[in-house]
């Protein structure tokens, strides 16, 4: 698990109220139907991102990130991975996650996406960014690779080593965010992936925050709130330069 069951994401620097927020349900081209939620600020967003949660797919923690991104003056629409085997209603917290996430497919996750990233072009997008978290980091990656069109990509400590090998594919500029103390992904595997992005002519930034631990970007670690604050900073930077 990355999160604790009571973790919930840090606030961005706030710059827009809230419009709507809510569930809803996307239909991926294979005819999977898979559960999203989407949030929008008031008056024209900065940006649109498809949010990527990590293993326990659309957790409350991941709703509530939505929201942080619409208070930050974009439309965020943050995705779930086990319509497949899980169906799309709303799940208790003790949802057996860890076998629906053995099931599912870089096919699959990559027609969930990109389902998403058309709800928001059908909404008038010109500029789309995936952000995505451990699982949903490597993932969010990918989807440069996979989804046309993609503005950019970012993700939270994912691991770096499919990306890296895929890095000739990769179309859009990458941000990678990691955690510097991550007991699963080491400094090497990060110096391993931008050396790729390099070779590869990719513009990207990776950032390695020293001490953080996997999951640091959360309002609990409070000792962590400046690589938190960071994060953010860096985040509305890349998708306001990049749109």
């Amino acid at each position: 698990m990355c999160h604790d069951p009571d973790s919930r994401p840090p606030a961005p620097p706030v710059v827009a109220d809230l419009d709507s927020t809510g569930p809803l349900e996307l239909t991926a081209e294979d005819g999977n139907v898979l559960a999203a939620y989407e949030a929008i600020p008031f008056g024209e967003p900065r940006a649109r991102v498809v949010l990527l949660p990590d293993v326990r797919g659309l957790h409350p923690y991941y709703r509530a990130l939505a929201e942080r991104f619409a208070e930050a003056g974009l439309q965020a629409v943050a995705i779930d991975y086990f319509g497949r085997t899980a169906g799309s209603a709303e799940r208790a917290e003790d949802f057996p996650y860890r076998e629906h996430v053995d099931q599912t497919t870089p096919e699959g996750i990559r027609d969930d996406v990109a389902a998403a990233v058309a709800r928001l072009r059908e909404q008038g997008a010109s500029a789309v960014f995936t952000v995505g978290f451990c699982f949903g980091g490597r993932h969010s990656w990918l989807a440069a690779a996979d989804q046309d069109g993609l503005a950019g990509a970012v993700g939270f400590y994912g691991r770096p080593a499919e990306p890296a090998e895929r890095a000739g594919e990769l179309k859009a500029p990458i941000l990678a965010l990691q955690a510097g103390a991550d007991p699963n992904i080491s400094a090497e595997d990060n110096a391993a992936f931008e050396q790729a992005l390099e070779s590869a002519g990719v513009e990207h930034e990776l950032v390695s925050y020293e001490g953080a631990p996997h999951s640091f970007f959360d309002r609990k670690q409070e000792e962590f709130a400046a690589a938190s604050d960071d994060a953010w900073s860096r985040v509305l930077t890349f998708l306001e330069s990049h749109s």
